[in-house]
């Protein structure tokens, strides 16, 4: 298997394709290969809508590929668009990897709709703000399994998130692949255990297409690393303990939500892969010059600014409470991050006081994480707030104090983006780069995994 010419065929896509040009692309590759591919519908949304999972004819290992876990994460929807087709179109890979591939092109298509207002850019830092949506995490398909442990007992999967479980009844696949994004930052991997040989490959891949690894902080403070950039898949357990551990009475409050697919198909010994990359990097994303200022200090500094940040959202939210009527998924959003990340910055500020990991010089990496990054994705609460005042007013409630926190909102929005984008030296990363190195990290895994059957 080529995975450099592979690499070198990716189209240089200019724009994200919405759900319904996923869904026609994929009828039209159904078309296309009639003796290859099937489209089956395993559930259907909670607006109604079906999903269809594509499922490509192959060897008898089972790969089971879902986009948009989070509906904010595009990126591995043209990943499956451009992986599906190679699949149909290159015979000699797909017999040579000997799998059976079903593929799901955007699992939360009605939080997906949500995010379509930037799929075609500007792709700008503050234009991503202002049409961002993330759900809380009880509305969130990747983090509603059901789960016992301790005191949080979550049994109220969403219908997307049963479809999943379905098919990982059905497949029992031996690789799954959940492509996630992340928004700022360097690329950097999750696998569900100990996993050598891929780590080479896992660090050369960015390289390939002029992509840094993330070397600045993990995006969970809990995050068991096995090499650079390389993590053990994150868990509900884990999170929980990592909260009691560091003060938080009823850590099952704060999680509000279940165990994630890779939770759920451990059950069939599942080999899971993440491989999170960003729509946008800085030159200090992964530098490791060593700095005069403690990590633990960066990291308080960061933890102290998050909470002004979302205190002056609450403010606001608490100004218009009384006159709102919507129960819109962006409000259930901003209500629900604004109570949970208040307690997860209360342990992680015990954790960054008494850690030993902390008490040591930050490198510029570490430093850029906790100082400007963090800054980015303040914002995107603040967006969804902004979002959630139009939708008041377009609904047609144009109380006073609601017109007045949208354009708080708003201008403080347009502000602090201003400040953040001159502040960085960012880039834009094109498209066909992240795609390249969410497909050659699936398929180099799912090469390994084959070979480790054998």
């Amino acid at each position: 298997m080529n995975l450099q010419q592979i690499a070198s065929d990716i189209p240089d896509y200019q724009v994200f394709l919405t759900v319904d040009e996923l869904s026609a692309s994929s009828h039209q590759l159904a078309d296309e290969f009639p003796a290859l591919v099937t489209l089956k519908t395993v559930g259907q949304t909670r607006r109604g809508d079906p999903i269809e999972m594509l499922t490509i004819a192959g060897g008898p290992a089972q790969a089971f590929v879902f986009g948009a876990p989070h509906p904010n994460e595009p990126i591995g929807t043209m990943t499956i668009e451009y992986l599906s087709r190679r699949l149909c179109e290159d015979d000699a890979l797909r017999q040579e990897l000997g799998y059976t591939w079903h593929f799901i092109k955007a699992i939360d298509a009605d939080g997906m709709r949500l995010n379509e207002g930037w799929f075609k850019g500007p792709f700008t830092v503050t234009n991503y703000a202002r049409h961002f949506f993330r759900p809380a995490p009880f509305d969130q398909v990747e983090w509603t399994f059901p789960i016992q442990y301790k005191t949080l007992n979550f049994d109220r999967p969403l219908p997307e998130t049963q479809a999943l479980m379905r098919v990982i009844d059905e497949v029992k696949p031996q690789f799954m692949y959940s492509l996630h994004n992340a928004g700022f930052g360097g690329v950097y991997y999750y696998v569900t255990r100990e996993c050598p040989p891929l780590y080479e490959p896992f660090h050369q891949f960015p390289a390939w297409f002029d992509l840094p690894l993330h070397l600045g902080e993990p995006e969970m403070s809990n995050a068991v690393t096995f090499a650079p950039a390389i993590y053990r898949m994150l868990t509900a357990q884990e999170g929980y303990d990592h909260l009691e551990k560091n003060g938080i009475p009823d850590p099952a409050a704060v999680i509000q939500s279940g165990a994630s697919s890779a939770d759920y198909a451990q059950r069939y010994g599942t080999f899971t892969l993440v491989v999170e990359m960003p729509y946008f990097d800085d030159p200090r994303v992964n530098d490791q010059t060593v700095t005069d200022v403690l990590r633990r200090d960066a990291i308080l500094q960061k933890l102290q600014a998050s909470d002004e940040f979302d205190a002056w959202i609450v403010g606001r939210l608490d100004a218009v409470r009384d006159h709102l009527r919507l129960k819109t998924p962006i409000r259930t959003a901003v209500e629900a991050f604004l109570s949970m990340g208040k307690q997860w910055r209360e342990a992680d500020r015990q954790w960054a006081q008494q850690s030993a990991e902390t008490n040591r010089p930050a490198t510029q990496a570490e430093l850029f994480s906790n100082l400007l990054e963090s800054r980015f994705y303040s914002m995107l609460v603040l967006g969804m707030f902004a979002r959630m005042m139009d939708d008041e007013i377009t609904g047609g409630n144009s109380h006073p104090a609601i017109c007045a926190a949208r354009d708080e909102a708003r201008a403080r929005l347009e502000e602090h983006g201003a400040a953040l984008e001159r502040d960085l030296k960012y880039r834009v990363l094109p498209i066909r780069s992240l795609v390249g190195v969410q497909v050659c990290a699936g398929l180099a895994t799912a090469q390994y995994l084959r070979d480790e059957h054998r």
